[in-house]
């Protein structure tokens, strides 16, 4: 090669850099394109799977009771009973429940038995074609989250943040799984439950950190998770005009405020539409230390954004939960203390 074609390449070297860009971009793009899964119907069968940790047999008795309740089949991952430590098996078990349940083609939806800690491990190995290719209904929280995130940011999937099968079922969760996974209207709106006989009202009204209407797909999950992601290849990254929710369990105010103010830092959080929180339950402070109480570290970190903001709404580690499709346009009122899901989040 000489001289003129070597300086003849060099030329084009940006114009090669630009092209391989604007197909990466258009191949992201592309993954992000909201895909739906099927609607649940009665009789169809669930495959109960624990990709983070364990239960006791008595509890996933339970958690599988809780889904015949509901009408439906059951059919356990193979490693789903399992227990390793803190997890539920080792990394490749409960991967190989996590890909069974994608690709078998008499499972109708995926339920995780519970939370706990373990998802974030197995993410770097997921087959996210397979799952793009076997859209299926796929529910869980708290660690799960780490799973919903990575399937949102790679395959565009809608997945639902709901009530484990080990969690409690109320009148109220039923009621809203139903109408989210079963049978869904144009427009669901979602409204505070009201307080039981006997228990403190005050617990099931919602507060306004800053006041406003918004609309916006829908995303986020368990604060603690949304920030361990921080930095990775899964975690949040375009938030520009969405609804962003958190929620957390067992975390006192500094922690709330260290989590906070990371979020703050790694994302444009003025960009979003709005935030809506969840119930932080056992947040209490120290007594024996000084402390800002949570809903001070809430105004601080988040009334001041510019954007719609409401602490209350019901979900996160409490016992009535409605189900959160993560991708899926929705509307938030803060003066109606409402959440409006403005498409269904199922075919």
């Amino acid at each position: 090669m000489n001289r003129r074609d070597v300086l003849g390449a060099v030329a084009l070297l940006p114009f090669i850099a630009r092209s391989a860009y604007s197909a990466e971009r258009k191949s992201l793009i592309m993954r992000r394109k909201t895909l739906k899964p099927k609607r649940l119907n009665p009789g169809d069968t669930l495959a109960v799977i624990a990709p983070a940790s364990g239960v006791s047999e008595s509890t996933f008795e339970r958690g599988l009771q809780n889904l015949r309740d509901l009408g439906f089949r059951t059919k356990e991952g193979k490693y789903a009973r399992g227990g390793e430590g803190f997890l539920s098996g080792s990394d490749k078990e409960r991967l190989h429940d996590l890909h069974w349940a994608f690709r078998d083609k008499d499972i109708d939806g995926i339920w995780c038995m519970r939370g706990g800690y373990g998802a974030s491990r197995i993410l770097p190995e997921i087959d996210y074609k397979l799952i793009e290719s076997n859209p299926k209904v796929f529910v869980g929280y708290s660690d799960i989250t780490a799973i919903h995130l990575a399937i949102q940011r790679k395959t565009g999937l809608v997945t639902f943040h709901g009530p484990n099968a080990a969690s409690t079922f109320t009148d109220y969760t039923v009621e809203h799984i139903k109408k989210t996974l079963i049978d869904p209207p144009l427009r669901q709106k979602i409204e505070l439950p009201q307080a039981p006989e006997g228990e403190d009202p005050e617990l099931y009204e919602a507060k306004v950190l800053k006041g406003g209407d918004c609309k916006g797909r829908i995303i986020g999950g368990n604060l603690s998770l949304l920030i361990a992601l921080t930095g990775t290849p899964f975690g949040l990254t375009d938030v520009k005009r969405k609804i962003l929710f958190i929620e957390d369990v067992n975390e006192q105010p500094y922690r709330v405020d260290r989590m906070l103010t990371q979020l703050r830092q790694s994302i444009d959080m003025r960009s979003l539409a709005g935030i809506a929180v969840g119930v932080f339950t056992r947040n209490e402070a120290d007594p024996d230390e000084p402390s800002q109480s949570l809903m001070e570290v809430l105004n601080e970190r988040l009334g001041n954004l510019g954007i719609p903001v409401i602490y209350g709404l019901s979900f996160g580690h409490i016992r009535d939960q409605f189900v959160i499709p993560i991708g899926i346009r929705a509307e938030m009122n803060t003066s109606k203390s409402s959440l409006i899901y403005i498409e269904r989040a199922v075919k």
